[in-house]
């Protein structure tokens, strides 16, 4: 049996599903590439079944991927119980958590592109006939979906679950309480010892930062555009049906080959349209713009700035989710999981159902099998939401030609006027607001901290926490063409654009200059006329690249504008 097997799959072996693995498998010519897959244990019956690439983004540097090493092992049972081969590669992730406030941040967005090419370039290299992706920390979730979509080939995301919260005096809290705390225990409102308790208690094992931050909103995202199957992403890290989670997604991989089901088919603009109204109903991170501008030119669908602030608006905020609500991430899993959210979208009239997703059954269909657990308060009920719309905002004005994203989740105010202090660094803001130089009514600029600028367009929560832990969130606005975490809250412009490294209005303004923001009318305005800008334009010289070489500098020189979502472009041929 094991020579008959042996000389089909040297000549060829007819399995219909694999349509491409067969270019490295099959044949004669491919002895070679048989013998060195032998070596590390595979037989001529594995490489006779269909090749199913496991991306797997496990990283022992942070708790938000660390479980998914042994939830591979599970996914992988799923694949070879359905008829398939696995076959588990690596790629990179970097934590925010951990590189917060430092230079190591600005490889965080970056790692989105790394993570992207890794994958396609994998899928490219070995001709897998399907990919599966574990994903977990932020810049994981969008990057495989890049990867994913550039690849189009049938592939699916599973996402490794929320950490559990942690417990502080009798209250649940998350990584969004430590940075608040050290804001708090700078400005004398803690003790130390108070800080270190926080610490010690605010992450108790794997899984990702426990709010409806980046993570968790991007893991919400997946399920409602269809990448990901509905009802596995609120499944916690350490909950043991995770692991039936991921050897059902293993076996799903295999039909999902067989109906020749592609990124593409599902990634359609009302799937997109969809995700978006997910991130307003969940009070959602900002960085969702980014990425789903991202993943939309992947494959070429027409998505812009003004479309999330459109869908938002329209759109309740119905989840009662940290940074701005009351729950952690885990709730939602008790409530019934992400169908409960899209049942009540769908119930609300909201999103369009009849999308498909990777099980090859619609939204709708899909959401039909929700169970809503009696009693949760976590998802409201569709006559009874948070708040009228959504929390994502886009504001233009004299300050934002491209735009700016703010994020409005609860009673942040909707107008703010006061002077400007101005930091060309996130770590010169940091110093100053703990050492109490940010007065209540000042307007925080921090630039030069960009997709170009920095590079990598670094998250600011050591600084929007440290001004909420100041007991300054209510008085103090901060606008950057930097990014925020989905952790911070309080009154926050992110992705100002043009970004400052570009010439862009925000790096004309000075001390002292009056900013005005107004939610309601979507400005952003400084109070400086078109001819002082005009004139700051044809004056203005690009300050030196902080990196020059090497990836950072790759990046820098490449990358796009925070409104097109920071994607890199490809050079013209010459």
């Amino acid at each position: 049996m094991e020579g008959e097997q042996h000389m089909l799959t040297s000549a060829g072996n007819g399995n219909s599903l694999k349509k491409r693995s067969s270019v490295i498998t099959d044949g004669r010519n491919r002895a070679g590439a048989r013998a060195m897959f032998k070596a590390i244990g595979f037989t001529d019956q594995d490489l006779a079944r269909p090749i199913i690439g496991i991306a797997n983004t496990w990283i022992e540097t942070m708790p938000c991927n660390f479980n998914l090493r042994e939830l591979a092992v599970k996914v992988k049972e799923g694949v070879r119980a359905a008829g398939g081969t696995p076959m588990e590669f690596n790629t990179v992730a970097i934590s925010d958590g951990i590189t917060m406030g430092t230079e190591g941040m600005k490889a965080s967005l970056i790692s989105r592109e790394i993570i992207a090419d890794s994958i396609e370039l994998m899928g490219r290299g070995y001709f897998f006939d399907g990919i599966i992706a574990l994903v977990a920390c932020d810049k994981t979730v969008p990057g495989a979906a890049m990867g994913l979509a550039r690849l189009n080939i049938p592939s699916l995301i599973l996402y490794g679950g929320s950490i559990m919260p942690g417990l502080w005096r009798g209250r649940e809290i998350t990584i969004q309480h430590v940075f608040e705390a050290i804001g708090a225990q700078a400005a004398g409102r803690i003790s130390a010892e108070e800080l270190l308790e926080i610490e010690n208690v605010a992450c108790p094992g794997p899984g990702a930062c426990g709010g409806q931050y980046t993570a968790n909103t991007m893991a919400t995202v997946m399920e409602f555009i269809g990448l990901a199957p509905l009802g596995t992403a609120a499944v916690p890290a350490v909950d043991p049906q995770k692991e039936d989670v991921a050897v059902r997604c293993g076996k799903l991989m295999m039909d999902l080959l067989r109906r020749d089901l592609k990124p593409r088919d599902i990634l359609t603009r009302q799937a997109f349209d969809n995700a978006i109204a997910s991130v307003a109903a969940t009070g959602g991170s900002t960085n969702a713009v980014l990425h789903l501008l991202a993943l939309a030119s992947e494959v070429g669908v027409p998505l812009d700035m003004e479309d999330f602030d459109r869908i938002s608006a329209n759109t309740p905020l119905y989840v009662d989710l940290m940074p701005g609500g009351r729950f952690s991430a885990v709730e939602v899993h008790r409530a019934g999981g992400i169908p409960v959210i899209v049942k009540r979208l769908l119930d609300a009239g909201l999103i369009d159902g009849g999308t498909i997703t990777v099980t090859g059954r619609t939204l709708a269909e899909e959401a039909s099998e929700a169970r809503e657990t009696p009693g949760q308060e976590v998802i409201r009920p569709v006559a009874n939401p948070i708040k009228s719309s959504g929390g994502l905002v886009i504001l233009k004005g004299n300050l934002a030609p491209e735009g700016a994203v703010a994020k409005i989740a609860g009673h942040e105010r909707h107008y703010h006027q006061g002077p400007a202090r101005v930091f060309d660094s996130e770590e010169a803001t940091m110093q100053a607001v703990t050492e109490g130089k940010v007065q209540a009514g000042d307007v925080v600029v921090i630039r030069y901290e960009g997709p170009r600028g920095g590079p990598g367009m670094r998250e600011m929560l050591g600084v929007t926490g440290a001004i909420v832990g100041a007991g300054l969130g209510d008085s103090v606005a901060l606008l950057t063409d930097g990014r925020f975490s989905g952790a911070t809250r309080g009154l926050m412009i992110g992705h100002v654009a043009p970004e400052a490294a570009r010439g862009g209005p925000l790096a004309a303004v000075k001390d002292g200059d009056i900013i005005t923001i107004d939610i309601d009318n979507r400005r952003l305005d400084v109070d400086l006329t078109q001819e002082e800008l005009e004139l700051f334009a044809k004056t203005w010289h690009a300050p030196q690249p902080r990196y020059t070489t090497g990836v950072f500098g790759r990046y820098a020189a490449l990358v796009s504008s925070a409104s097109e979502g920071a994607t890199l472009r490809t050079p013209a041929y010459e």
